[in-house]
């Protein structure tokens, strides 16, 4: 026995070797198939989605019309003079293409500066003069018809639903001018140059009509701006970002603290070159515990998350407690890649959110539903990016979306995090 199976040895090595050969044959293969659906995954997960290949954003800077004039006055109040800014700014906040002739757009139109009013009291017998402002917002949701006129002009109208929120004025709890929330006719009609695929240049017209039971004057806005559409990244680009091997954290928990100790300096900085708000209200310091889920990552730069949060709070003048409930986009912009971290911006824009009060430190912030802001910078850190800091500002508040909107302001904010 031992002498016949030392003479087929050699053989049985042979089998054995030709076995293993091919066991790490079809391993191999199975690899290579697997590794390349993989690839194509993981590429096709950085490519846009088909609705956001679809979507633009437009930026307008123009000319707002609105006659305000003694009409809005309530009895026993006589105006001195009304001063009315005409610069004004329209976004199209998001906007799809349905079909190649056909958009349905969000729209945002506000003055830059708000109309103010001087009057005085006719029961005073000439009495002080006040000065007051009276705020005013036209929010729309329409539809826009395209004709294209040649590769490079564009024409459209456009037409749907408009929203006129107006917050008015009040003096020693008299109403002078009513605060209005109401649903209108949104008209409009425009033209566009195309750049390139993504690049346009626009100027545009829209309107907001009167209604007869409000005293809100019709609404006339003229502008020129730009359009940006969204476009799928190259195949290439995306192949040169498999290959260098980005880590994307796939979520991650965080805990914050706020506090006013270094002062509102930030915040008021941002406010006053427009790139974010205040707030009446002014928390002094609180805690948040924080949830945010990646959603989507560009071949290098964009990243779009998904976040949810719960703040405590204690606000500055009355020494109120409030708590807070949000949930919000993210929008992440990593600015550098490098062996030992991945900093980055980040903007939270409109996160719906349930106050626990909106009478805070003695403003009306109006509604106890209102939006999450937030501006700040960030970075991952450690050898799987495992880790989390970021540096913030925050802000609540309606939008306009209702008259009274004196909004809460929340200082820096500093995080600690964990992604997993």
């Amino acid at each position: 026995m031992d002498r016949a199976f030392s003479s087929n040895k050699p053989f049985c090595i042979k089998v054995l070797g030709i076995s293993a050969l091919i066991f790490l044959l079809n391993i191999q293969s199975l690899s290579i198939l697997h590794s390349q659906p993989f690839k194509d995954s993981v590429i096709q997960s950085r490519q846009l989605p088909l609705a956001v290949q679809r979507s633009y954003f437009e930026v307008n800077l123009g000319y707002v019309g609105y006659p305000f004039s003694q009409e809005q006055l309530k009895p026993g109040y006589e105006m001195e003079s009304v001063t009315i800014p005409r610069p004004a700014v329209r976004l199209v906040l998001m906007g799809l293409k349905i079909t190649p002739h056909l958009n349905a757009q969000l729209t945002y139109m506000r003055p830059i500066w708000w109309v103010n009013y001087k009057f005085r009291n006719t029961a005073d017998n000439g009495g002080e003069l006040k000065s007051r402002t009276v705020w005013m917002n036209v929010a729309g949701l329409t539809l826009q018809p395209t004709l294209p006129l040649s590769n490079k002009i564009t024409m459209y109208a456009e037409g749907g639903l408009g929203i006129v929120t107006r917050h008015g004025i009040k003096e020693e709890e008299q109403v002078v001018v009513d605060d209005l929330n109401f649903a209108t006719t949104a008209l409009g009609a425009g033209i566009f140059y195309n750049i390139n695929k993504s690049w346009a240049l626009s100027a545009s017209y829209s309107y907001a009509a009167s209604v007869k039971s409000n005293d809100q004057p019709p609404v006339s806005y003229f502008g020129t701006g730009f359009r940006y559409s969204l476009a799928p990244f190259q195949q290439e680009r995306l192949e040169k970002s498999y290959q260098k091997g980005y880590i994307y954290p796939r979520q991650w928990l965080s805990f914050s603290f706020s506090t006013n100790s270094l002062g509102y300096g930030v915040n008021d900085f941002f406010k006053r070159i427009y790139l974010f708000w205040g707030g009446s209200a002014e928390v002094d310091h609180g805690y948040v515990v924080s949830y945010q889920r990646n959603l989507f990552n560009g071949p290098k730069v964009f990243s779009f998350d998904l976040g949810a949060n719960f703040s405590w709070w204690n606000t500055n003048a009355m020494d109120q407690n409030i708590w807070a409930v949000s949930l919000y986009p993210v929008f992440r912009f990593n600015f550098l890649r490098n062996k030992y971290f991945d900093p980055y911006f980040f903007y939270i824009l409109g996160g719906p959110t349930y106050l626990s009060q909106s009478y805070i430190d003695g403003n009306d912030t109006g509604r106890r539903f209102t939006f999450y802001d937030a501006l700040g910078t960030g970075l991952f850190f450690g050898q799987k990016r495992q880790y989390n800091a970021e540096l913030r500002i925050a802000h609540y508040s309606n939008g306009n979306i209702f008259p009274m909107n004196r909004g809460v302001k929340i200082p820096l904010t500093f995080s600690l995090g964990y992604a997993f």
